[in-house]
C-alpha cells in the first residue's frame, strides 16, 4: 500500500497529534468531540492526512491545536500548555488514532463516519497497553459494522454529533420531513437545495461535500 507520507514522519506525526488532542482538551477545556469536530472543518486535517511536513512535522501539538481554534473561532488567545508526566486518554487517543489513519490511508472524517471519535476514546481502558496493533485490528471491526454501512452520510453525521432528526431539522430551518426523506434515501440529497444543503453541513460542523451520496464503481 502506497501511503500518504514516509515512515520516517510517522513517529512526530504521532507526537503531534498526541499532544494536540491532550492540549485542546484538557488544556483548552474543549469537550473531545467538539474539538474533534473543529480539526475536521479545519484546513490542517487534510494538510496532516497528506503528510504536509509542515504540519506534521513543522508545528508541535500545542501550536496546531491552536491553530485549529484560531481558525475555526477566531479566538488568540490560549492558557499556558501543562506537560504531565502521566499520559492522558486523549493523548492515546491521538498517538494510535494517527497510526491508524497512516496505517490504512485513511482520512480521519471516514474513520469516525460511522462511529464517534469518543466511543474510540474508550478504548484507552483496553488498549492503551497493547501494541498498537491490537487497537488496528480492533478499529477495523468496530468500522465494518454492515448495519452502519447502510447509513446515508447525513445521518452518520447527524449521529456523530447526537442530536435528533427534529432537531436538525429545526436548527437547520428545514422541512423535517425533507430531512428524513434524506435519510431513508427516498430523495437524492445530491439533487437537494443548496441553501438546504448549505444551513445542514452548517449545524452537522461537515462541508457540503461531505453529505453527497458518492456511487462505487
Amino acid at each position: 500500500m502506497i501511503r500518504a507520507y514516509d515512515e520516517i514522519y510517522l513517529a512526530k506525526a504521532r507526537m503531534t497529534l498526541a499532544w494536540m488532542f491532550d492540549y485542546g482538551v484538557n488544556g483548552c477545556g474543549l469537550e473531545m468531540e467538539h474539538f474533534y469536530k473543529m480539526f475536521l472543518t479545519s484546513s490542517y486535517v487534510h494538510r496532516f492526512e497528506e503528510g504536509d511536513c509542515s504540519v506534521v512535522a513543522g508545528l508541535s501539538g500545542v501550536e496546531l491545536a491552536q491553530r485549529i481554534i484560531m481558525e475555526v473561532t477566531g479566538i488568540r488567545e490560549f492558557p499556558e500548555p501543562v506537560f504531565m508526566l502521566d499520559r492522558s486518554p486523549e493523548y492515546w487517543l491521538g498517538f494510535y488514532l494517527s497510526y491508524y489513519q497512516w496505517y490504512r490511508n485513511v482520512m480521519f472524517e471516514q474513520i469516525t463516519a460511522y462511529i464517534a471519535v469518543t466511543d474510540i476514546l474508550l478504548m484507552y481502558r483496553k488498549y492503551h497497553e497493547m501494541d498498537v496493533m491490537n487497537f488496528v485490528y480492533a478499529l477495523d471491526e468496530m468500522c465494518e459494522n454492515p448495519e452502519e454501512r447502510q447509513l446515508s452520510r447525513l445521518q452518520a453525521y447527524r449521529r456523530r454529533i447526537g442530536i435528533s432528526q427534529r432537531e436538525l431539522a429545526e436548527r437547520a430551518e428545514v422541512p423535517l420531513r425533507t430531512i428524513q426523506q434524506y435519510e431513508q434515501k427516498q430523495k437524492n440529497i445530491n439533487h437537494a437545495r443548496a441553501d438546504y444543503v448549505l444551513r445542514i453541513a452548517k449545524v452537522l460542523y461537515c462541508r457540503p461535500d461531505d453529505l453527497m451520496e458518492i456511487k462505487n464503481g
